[in-house]
């Protein structure tokens, strides 16, 4: 039984996938040949700034406590895959403690900018955070507002940094308006795993 289903599942992801009617092509979804999905040409040339990053990543990660110290490092799974056709980026993320999270990521090119929104679990939000932002000195920065606990105006701030196929850093921020005072409340070191 176990085999046959087995086999089952192989052919499904074997054969190429359309819509019902035949008319709607779906190359570039992730598949036995490409588990990430491919990027697909059509799609907007920023798309790609996240190519280096599609894959499994191991990572480690340092999150800072409400009385600004900072938590042991955490382990986590994090991995970047194609969707919408290969037009996007969506990310999952496995933290110890069973805390999920992901995002998806899509480039606006009316606005010039990406929009990615963020869920997760058990932190389950009935409007999830959307930031926007752009590549900037080869690093993929993204804001949103936010206020900071004491009620101040601020930015969230997060930023892929040291970006190579090796792997890549990441680091949330909150940031005041003037941008002169940033207080750091989250670092990730990701390395890709072997495929």
């Amino acid at each position: 039984m176990k085999i046959t289903l087995l086999l089952i599942g192989f052919t499904i992801f074997s054969i190429p996938l359309f819509s019902q009617n035949g008319n709607i092509p779906m190359d570039y979804e992730p598949s036995v040949e490409h588990p990430y999905g491919r990027l697909n040409p059509n799609a907007p040339v920023e798309v790609a700034e996240f190519a280096k990053m599609i894959g499994t990543c191991d990572c480690k990660s340092l999150r800072r406590n409400p009385d600004r110290t900072w938590q042991d490092t955490s382990n986590m799974v994090w991995r970047f895959k194609y969707l919408m056709n290969g037009t996007a980026v969506q990310d999952e993320v496995w933290r110890e403690g069973e805390l999920y999270a992901g995002s998806i990521r899509q480039y606006q090119p009316d606005s010039a900018k990406w929009v990615v929104t963020y869920f997760s679990y058990p932190a389950v939000s009935t409007t999830p955070g959307v930031w926007f932002g752009n590549r900037v000195d080869g690093d993929i920065v993204l804001e949103k507002p936010q206020k900071a606990p004491n009620g101040m105006e601020g930015i969230s701030r997060l930023t892929f940094h040291e970006i190579s196929e090796q792997g890549f850093k990441w680091k949330g921020e909150w940031v005041d308006l003037a941008k002169t005072f940033v207080y750091p409340f989250l670092t990730i070191e990701c390395l890709k795993q072997e495929e």
